[in-house]
């Protein structure tokens, strides 16, 4: 293997770790951000039940 081979074929090696890198490093941002999505959703839906409970004390209060 000459030195233009060897260098053509390291530059092939280097390519694929840096695309397997970036890769891996979308799944995670991907994860997440996934993740965050769920947090939020959840937090919301806490917070709806919280205003419901709210609004029920109050018709109860105003009611009586």
């Amino acid at each position: 293997m000459d030195n233009s081979t060897k260098a053509s074929y390291n530059a092939g090696q280097v390519k694929g770790q840096a695309q397997e890198k970036s890769s891996q490093v979308m799944d995670k941002i991907s994860n997440t951000a996934q993740s965050a999505k769920d947090s939020m959703q959840e937090a919301g839906q806490q917070m709806k039940a919280k205003a419901q409970g709210a609004a029920d004390a109050v018709k109860d209060s105003v009611n009586k």
